[in-house]
Parts: structure tokens; sequence; C-alpha cells
């Protein structure tokens, strides 16, 4: 599979699938009701690297803080609506960018049609969010259980009924926290159908967990040539989803920018505390706005090779370590306690002007 393979919408000038640069969600976790916290929790996740952000319009008061969101909103965003179809009729609008519905639990078809009709007059295109939790219950007695299979066959009908409506303008999910399911589900989605995939490993648990789960899963398929846009789902700070995102797409390649820290595992030959060394590098590294590979490694054994092949670098030796600046070495003996500020000068006097 590859991307170029997908169809193309546009999420607020946005464009996603068709070959796209793959894209990073996340979804607030104000609530949509209070416009001042949901926008300013907006420009935060705007400024650490979202490319599109969802709120959930659970009822009225939700969808009548939309206008005010959409006037102030630093990115395009994503109305997160169930059950009442209603809501997202108001949510078209409010002028949001893209609507995410599952069509099976808004309603009969004349609702799920006047959705496809609101959005077709607006140029709002539609995400089909299926997941394990919403997988009908003749499909769980058919597959037995909320299977790969499951999954996609839920997303066929829900897609059919889009598109029995004449409604092509739509992206696809099909969600699961059991990352092999998950794998599975979107692997036969994109066999099947021709939609940009929004690519995640739903409910995936806390920070640690839910990004071991998320790389996992999130990184086997954008390596495949699946997935158009991610979410990395975590129960936790929605800037660590998106710092998390961007990580999984610099990893496969997906993604030039920001700082690459490199860090070798300790071993017996470290005698400096290189742990404590490269956890404080990453946090000073994490606001710098530079295409970058800063290398912090333990010893003579991988760490010149390492530290000289990065943009900047330190290894470290028995209390001391030496800078590395691209290729060649600066600066020798420097004392432990000096090394990450040494580091730091260097990158930061061959900024460019």
């Amino acid at each position: 599979m590859t991307r170029e393979h997908t169809d193309r919408i546009t999420v607020g000038g946005v464009p996603v699938g068709g070959g796209a640069p793959v894209t990073v969600q996340s979804m607030c976790s104000t609530r949509t009701d209070d416009p001042a916290a949901t926008l300013a929790q907006m420009s935060a996740l705007h400024a650490a690297g979202c490319d599109i952000i969802r709120v959930a319009v659970p009822d009225a008061a939700a969808a009548d803080a939309l206008p005010a969101i959409m006037a102030e909103a630093p990115m395009p965003v994503v109305a997160d609506i169930h059950f009442d179809y209603r809501l997202a009729l108001r949510a078209a609008e409010a002028g949001v960018h893209a609507i995410r519905i599952n069509p099976g639990n808004i309603g009969a078809p004349d609702r799920v049609r006047a959705v496809a009709d609101a959005c077709r007059e607006r140029g709002i295109p539609i995400r089909v969010g299926v997941n394990t939790g919403s997988v009908e219950k003749r499909l769980l007695a058919k597959y037995g259980g909320p299977t790969a299979e499951a999954l996609v066959e839920s997303a066929a009908d829900e897609l059919a009924a889009l598109y029995g409506f004449g409604f092509h303008d739509v992206a696809l999910s099909v969600k699961a926290s059991d990352v092999p399911t998950a794998v599975r589900a979107y692997r036969l989605a994109a066999e099947r159908f021709s939609c940009p995939l929004h690519v995640g490993v739903t409910e995936a648990g806390t920070s640690y967990t839910g990004l071991v789960n998320s790389a996992a899963g999130i990184g086997t398929l954008l390596m495949e040539g699946i997935g158009d846009t991610v979410r990395v789902s975590l129960t936790a700070d929605p800037a660590e989803e998106v710092r998390a995102g961007l990580a999984i797409l610099r990893a496969c390649g997906l993604k030039r920018g920001g700082v690459r820290l490199v860090s070798c595992p300790t071993c017996g030959r470290t005698r400096i505390d290189l742990i404590s060394l490269a956890k404080a590098a990453e946090a000073r590294l994490s606001g710098l706005d530079r295409d970058i590979t800063v290398a912090v490694m333990g010893c003579e054994v991988n760490g010149p090779g390492e530290a000289s092949h990065a943009d900047y670098g330190v290894a470290g030796g028995n209390g001391f370590g030496s800078l590395f600046m691209k290729g060649r070495v600066v600066r020798t003996k420097i004392p432990e306690p000096e090394l990450l500020d040494a580091l730091m000068a260097l990158i930061e006097s061959d900024a460019p002007s």
C-alpha cells in the first residue's frame, strides 16, 4: 500500500490523504461549553505541533459555544458527535471544518441524509469513526466478538450509508484497543476502501503504556504505507499526544524538523550519570525549533562514533566528557557538571542567523 492511493479530503485547508503529509491530531480535554479554556488549550496544542483538533459536542451547551470557538480557533476543528444528529447540523452551521460521526448511532437514514446534505452544502468532510465499542450486535454475533473483520464490515455499512446519499468526502477510522486487532483492521480497510484513513489505537492507556501501544500499532501501519492522519490516544495531557504523534512520524521517516536526540543505553563502562544527562538534555532541547541531531553518549566505545555522526554531541569519560560538532572534536575534558551547559552553548552559538 502507499498513501498516494487514497482519496484526498481537505480539513480546513489541511489536506488529508492522496499522498499529502501525514498529519497529527488530538482532542481537547476541556469542556467545549467553556470557549476560553478550550481556545487556550487549542493554542497550546497548536504550538506543540498539532495539525487538526477535535472537540466533543455532547449537548446543546457545547453546540452553543462553537461559533465563539470557530471565530478564534488556531487550526482546523473537528466536531465529535454521537447520538443526536441535530448537534451535527448545528456544528455544520457553526462552521466546523469536519464532523466525526458513527452513522449507526445517530438514528434513521433520513437523519444521516440530513447530516450529509448539511456537510455537502458547506464543503465539510465527515470522519466515520468505528471502534470495538460501537460494533453492532449482529456483527459481534457473526464474528464472535469485536474482531478486525467485524470492525471493517461495520465500517463498510457506515460508508455505504453516506455513499448512498451521494456523499464521498469521507475519512475512516477502525480503532481497537488491542494492537494486533487494530493493525489487522486497518490493513483490511486499506485493501477494501479508498478513503483516507485516520489511524490510531483507541483507549491506548497512560503516558507510558499508551505510547508503547500507539507506537507499535501506528508505527507498524505507517511503515506499511497505511495511514493519512494519526491520533495517539493517551490518558494524559493532550500535549503529550501531540508530542508522541510527532515522534512516531519522525521515527518512521515521515516528518523532518525538530531535534532528534540520540542517547546510548548505560552499561558497566559508563562513568558519568548518563541517564540524568540525557533527560536534562531532552528537556532543554524540547522547545528548540531546529532540524538537528544531538547525541548524548556514555563512553568511548560507541560514544565518539555516534557523537561525531550527529550535528552536535557529547561523549562521556571518567567524570569528564568531550564535545563534538559536525564530525569533529571541539573540546575535551569538560567536567561532568558542565557538559550540558557546554553542549547547549555550542548549539546556540552555531544557530543560523
